[in-house]
C-alpha cells in the first residue's frame, strides 16, 4: 500500500519503475478502422500522452462477437496486433509504458455492427438503444452462452493477451466492469443460470476468475491487471449485493499474484471500498470522480484516492483533454477543458488529437497567433 499522497512522486507497479502515480486510464473512442486495427489517428494521440506513469490502452475485443460498437479496438488478428504494435513502439519511444484493456461487450452488441448475434451469461437484452454503423437500433435479445461457448470465450481471452504482449505491450487488464460481458456475468439482473456460473455469488464470480486464471497462465500473472466497478449501473447492470459480491471476487483473486485490481468510479467512503482495500493485498489503482476538470479539482482527486489507500491514480478525461497533464499538474497550470462531449466518440482528430499543450500555447501566444483553442501539440492548428 501507499505511503505517500504526493502523485508526482515516482512509483512501481511490479517490474516496472513508473514516474509518477498517475495513470492514464482506458478511453474507448472509436477511432480504430472498421475491421479494429488501431489507426495513424490513435498512434499519435497515444504517444502524444507518453507521459503517463502508465497507459491503460483502450478496450480491445479478444473476438467478433464481442465487439461492442463500429470503430472500436479488437486483438484478435495479426493486424490488429500488427496495428497496436505501432501504437506501443511510438509510446515507448517516447519513454511510456503500456498496457492493454481486454473487453468482450456480451450483450452491449449488435448484428449490424457485428454480423452475429450477441451472447451474454442470459437471454435478457440491454433496456436501451445501441449505436450501429446504421446509427441507434433497439438491442437484440443476446444468445444465452452454452458451456462450449464459455470455454471458448476463456481461450480468446488467453490468445489476445498473447498477441498483446506480442504486439509490445507491458501486460493487459481484463475488463470485468460497467455493464459489459465479464461484469453480465457478476450481476444478478444479467446472470439468471441456474449452472455453475450463475445463482450466489461465489457462482457468478466463476466466469470472471476463469477469464483471468487463463489470461495469467499465458503471459505470467505480473503482467495482467483487472477492472471491476461495483455499484456501477451502465449498460443495464443491477447489483443488489455488491457488498457481498465483490468481496468473494477478491477473495478468488488475491492470491493469483496480479500486477494490480483497478477499481472505478472508486469513492473512499464507499462500504466496498474499504473492504476491497482491506481484502486486497497488491496493487490498488483507484478511479477518482472528479467534480470538475480543473488542475484543484483533479490535484485533490489524486491526493485523496492515495490518502485512502489507493497505490495508483487513473485519470480518463484529464488526460484525454490535456497530453500534458502531467507538467500542467507540476506547473499547477490551468486544464483544457473538454471541448465538445460529442466529438469524444466520432472520427476525426477533432476533440482527439487537436488539445493544446502549454508549449503550443505559450509558442502560439508569443508568434501573436493563438486562437481560442490553441495550438495542438504537433503544431498544427486546433479545429
Amino acid at each position: 500500500m501507499t505511503q505517500t499522497t504526493d502523485f508526482l512522486a515516482p512509483a512501481r507497479l511490479g517490474r516496472l519503475a513508473l514516474p509518477h502515480h498517475l495513470v492514464m486510464a482506458p478511453l474507448t473512442r472509436n477511432r480504430a478502422e472498421a475491421d479494429g486495427t488501431p489507426s495513424s489517428l490513435m498512434v499519435t494521440h497515444y504517444a502524444e500522452r507518453a507521459s503517463a506513469g502508465l497507459i491503460i490502452g483502450e478496450a480491445s475485443t479478444p473476438n467478433a462477437v464481442g465487439q461492442t460498437y463500429p470503430n472500436i479496438t479488437a486483438i484478435h488478428t495479426d493486424r490488429h496486433a500488427d496495428g497496436w504494435r505501432r501504437v506501443t513502439e511510438a509510446v515507448r519511444a517516447a519513454g511510456g509504458h503500456m498496457f492493454l484493456q481486454l473487453q468482450h461487450g456480451g450483450r452491449v452488441s449488435h448484428p449490424e455492427t457485428t454480423g452475429l448475434t450477441p451472447v451474454a451469461p442470459s437471454p435478457v437484452p440491454l433496456p436501451e438503444t445501441i449505436f450501429t454503423p446504421g446509427g441507434h437500433r433497439p438491442a437484440v435479445v443476446p444468445r444465452e452462452m452454452t458451456a462450449d461457448d464459455i470455454r471458448t470465450t476463456v481461450a480468446d481471452f488467453a490468445a489476445a493477451a498473447r498477441r498483446a504482449v506480442a504486439a509490445g505491450f507491458e501486460g493487459v487488464e481484463v475488463h470485468s466492469a460497467n455493464g459489459h460481458l465479464l461484469h453480465q456475468f457478476l450481476a444478478g439482473n444479467t446472470n439468471r443460470r441456474t449452472d455453475a456460473y450463475g445463482g450466489s455469488p461465489e457462482r457468478r464470480v466463476r466466469f470472471t476468475v476463469e477469464v483471468t486464471e487463463a489470461v495469467a497462465d499465458a503471459i505470467g500473472a505480473d503482467r495482467v491487471g483487472v477492472r471491476i466497478s461495483p455499484g456501477s449501473t451502465v449498460n443495464g447492470i443491477q447489483e443488489d449485493d455488491t457488498d457481498v459480491l465483490y468481496p468473494a471476487l477478491v477473495a478468488r483473486l488475491r492470491d493469483m499474484g496480479l500486477a494490480y485490481l483497478h477499481l472505478v468510479h472508486a469513492d473512499p467512503d464507499a462500504p466496498w471500498y474499504r473492504r476491497i482495500r482491506a481484502d486486497w493485498p497488491g496493487v490498488l489503482i483507484g478511479n477518482p470522480v472528479l467534480p470538475e476538470l480543473t488542475t484543484e479539482a483533479v490535484t485533490r482527486g489524486a491526493r485523496e484516492m492515495l490518502a485512502a489507500g489507493a497505490d495508483l491514480v487513473a485519470l480518463g478525461r484529464p488526460f484525454l483533454a490535456n497530453p500534458d497533464l502531467v507538467t500542467r499538474l507540476r506547473r499547477g497550470a490551468p486544464l483544457n477543458p473538454i471541448r465538445d462531449r460529442y466529438l469524444m466518440y466520432v472520427g476525426g482528430a477533432d476533440g482527439y488529437n487537436d488539445y493544446p499543450t502549454l508549449d503550443a500555447l505559450d509558442t502560439a501566444g508569443t508568434a501573436g497567433a493563438a486562437g481560442p483553442a490553441g495550438t495542438r501539440s504537433s503544431g498544427r492548428r486546433a479545429a
